[in-house]
């Protein structure tokens, strides 16, 4: 199971303007690219940094290009594009023996990522995407979110009401197979997934393997 990129380039990593625009490098030229994850990625990418970027073809974009990924050192290629985990995540849980798949899903002041049916349970599902680490343990989140301390106190209010409910940790970075909340950035985070763990909310852990223009499910 995989997710695979096409009109992937390589390229050179120059600084963030804002954050949804970098500035990159690409066969000598310098130009704008949208970044999709709006997390700081400042322990994975820096200046002069090789890339991949996925070409745009469609002429209404503000930009050509998108970055994808990053090359790195201490775990090869970590994907940045928040879109993925997502997709990635949609196939796990077909590969785990969930039915009936139903994206977005509305629930209380929430929309959750996934609810999905197995053994004639219904459960809700948050998807996370990791692209931090420390110590061999994934970090989530390299950013503040309140919008993900949200997303905890509705999965455990749902599990109070008998719903099976989960968070699911798509991690990007090769080689890490566990995720921890990163107290020391997000302390709001922190508290709500030890809550929504003691309510009964699960955590998935989904491994990756990244290169400059795939996904794959390990």
């Amino acid at each position: 199971m995989s997710l695979h990129y096409e009109n992937i380039y390589r390229g050179i990593f120059l600084r963030r303007l804002n954050r949804f625009i970098a500035e990159v490098e690409v066969d000598g030229a310098v130009c704008k690219a949208h970044v999709r994850n709006t997390g700081r990625c400042t322990a994975v990418i820096s200046p002069g940094a090789e890339i991949s970027l996925q070409r745009n073809s469609d002429p209404a974009r503000k930009t050509a290009w998108t970055l994808i990924a990053v090359n790195t050192a201490e775990y090869g290629w970590v994907n940045l594009d928040s879109l993925a985990p997502n997709k990635i995540s949609g196939e796990w849980l077909e590969f785990q023996g969930f039915q009936h798949i139903r994206p977005e899903y509305h629930f209380g002041e929430s929309r959750i990522d996934f609810c999905a049916e197995r053994g004639g349970e219904l459960y809700l599902i948050e998807v996370k995407g990791c692209t931090l680490e420390q110590n061999g343990v994934g970090l989530f989140p390299d950013a503040p979110t309140s919008r993900g301390a949200k997303h905890l106190r509705e999965l455990a209010g749902a599990a109070g009401k008998g719903y099976r409910s989960a968070i699911a940790f798509v991690i990007m970075l090769n080689g890490i197979t566990e995720v921890q909340p990163n107290s020391e950035i997000d302390p709001e985070f922190a508290a709500e997934f030890a809550n929504a763990l003691a309510a009964g909310v699960e955590a998935y852990f989904i491994s990756c393997r990244c290169t400059a223009d795939e996904v794959l499910l390990m």
